[in-house]
């Protein structure tokens, strides 16, 4: 099921469920974002973090550059090896 008004929210459901006086799931079935235009903004993401890291970016020059902690792009980056892996292991089989 996807959304009936796709967007990025910009405050959490129980927020916005308190202010409209409807339950957070109500909210969230709303305003939730599709989950094919969640996987490719992820692994455009992914992409690019990879991309900055190959031209020789720390991680703190990658998460200034894409405006994240320096967690979230040590995140990105294992996600981007462990789908590169998975990748490679199902083109081999």
């Amino acid at each position: 099921m996807t959304a009936e008004t796709p967007g990025r929210r910009k405050m959490t459901a129980r927020k916005a469920a308190e202010q409209l006086g409807v339950s957070p799931r109500t909210v969230q079935r709303i305003m939730a974002e599709p989950r094919s235009e969640f996987l490719a903004r992820a692994a455009a993401n992914r992409a690019w973090a990879v991309e900055l890291r190959e031209q020789g970016h720390t991680y703190a020059e990658i998460a200034t550059t894409m405006g994240l902690s320096i967690g979230s792009v040590s995140k990105l980056l294992h996600d981007a090896r462990k789908h590169a892996a998975r990748n490679q292991g199902q083109a081999s089989a």
